[in-house]
């Protein structure tokens, strides 16, 4: 019973030596795709609590946090370029920071990239629903029609007035 709590403990402590050993060189590029993604992920956190500060009516702490967030995407941008998601989210936060120009450009340059992704072609669609161009809106909407999802209902519900963007 003991050697199997040896073995464990020796297996777990190679397998954690080998992951430092990994990420303390700085030049591999398996290490620099993990800090990309560290980006990534970073940003995506600080958007989800910007989110949650927005409903509680803390609009300084959620800025705040959007700005943090688009530094955060524009490295990961510069680290792994053309990333639909990583392009949605700058959109998004860009738009959020009130740059509406700037935001819709990064979510075009999504599409390019993926043309049915479902982020962008709703927030690219509330974007234009703020800037009254509601027949692109409804273009958006229309890319959306056959994915039977969540980002659909909500853009349909804003487009038609029932629902203000809470984003």
């Amino acid at each position: 019973m003991i050697k199997k709590y040896l073995f464990l403990i020796l297996i777990f402590l190679i397998f954690n030596t080998s992951i430092f050993a990994a990420g303390s060189s700085g030049n591999n590029d398996s290490d620099n795709s993990l800090q990309k993604i560290s980006n990534y992920k970073k940003a995506n956190n600080l958007i989800k609590a910007a989110k949650k500060y927005e409903k509680k009516g803390k609009t300084e702490k959620a800025q705040k946090r959007y700005e943090k967030a688009q530094k955060l995407l524009l490295k990961s941008n510069l680290e792994i370029p053309s990333q639909a998601d990583t392009l949605n989210y700058l959109g998004f936060t860009t738009r959020k920071l009130g740059d509406y120009k700037k935001g819709e450009e990064y979510y075009l340059l999504g599409l390019k990239i993926e043309p049915n992704h479902k982020g962008i072609n709703e927030y690219l669609g509330e974007l234009y629903v703020a800037t009254n161009r509601l027949d692109l809106a409804k273009e958006r909407l229309k890319v959306l029609e056959s994915c039977k999802c969540k980002e659909y209902d909500e853009l349909k519900e804003i487009i038609q007035g029932t629902k203000k963007s809470k984003y």
